[in-house]
């Protein structure tokens, strides 16, 4: 008896599988690659790499400064948008309403009254803002993706998360509005947080 001939679908059945597979696998190790963070090694997955530790530099306050990746760094108003980050944050440090006025837009100074701001802030410490990315969005506007550690009495903390230590990433707009300003933020989903 004799085995029949297979298919002349089932012998290209093999191949074309190995083709997927190989074409999956090889976009996967090149989609790492493209979005692994600049500064993180090669061999280095692990999520502690992810994140920005305060005790990266023994520069005094290095974990005040705010740090870009390449990517960031690569982009033409880098320089600007550093600036701007930096006095917002050193704003809320500081717990000065009107340095953190001169980097946010008219509409989000009338959504925030001194009062509301510092009731906002109250305890607050933001450190740790690492710049992951800069885009441009419609007309002059910019589009920050930007990573930061915020520190917190817990009832001062947003109340869908109450906790004492959050990291928090998210997109800022920012506008041109005479200078770099950073507009108001969505209304939509919160943005993306842990706990420490």
């Amino acid at each position: 008896m004799t085995t029949p001939a297979p298919s002349s679908r089932q012998r290209w059945l093999v191949p074309v599988v190995v083709v997927v597979l190989s074409v999956t696998v090889g976009g996967g190790l090149l989609a790492r690659e493209l979005y692994r963070r600049p500064d993180q090694p090669a061999g280095d997955t692990s999520a502690a790499a992810s994140t920005p530790s305060s005790a990266s530099s023994g520069e005094p306050g290095a974990a005040n400064k705010v740090k870009m990746t390449d990517d960031a760094k690569a982009h033409p108003q880098a320089d600007a948008v550093r600036k701007v980050l930096q006095t917002y944050f050193d704003a809320i440090n500081a717990k000065n309403y009107r340095q953190w006025t001169s980097v946010v837009s008219a509409q989000r100074v009338a959504e925030q009254s001194p009062t509301v701001w510092l009731d906002g802030v109250n305890s607050t410490k933001d450190t740790d803002a690492l710049v992951y990315r800069i885009e441009r969005g419609s007309g002059q506007s910019l589009r920050v993706l930007v990573g930061f550690t915020s520190r917190q009495k817990p009832e001062d903390a947003p109340p869908f998360f109450q906790e004492a230590c959050i990291k928090w990433r998210l997109v800022l707009p920012m506008i041109v509005d005479g200078s770099l300003k950073i507009d108001a933020v969505d209304k939509g989903p919160q943005p993306e947080h842990e706990k420490c």
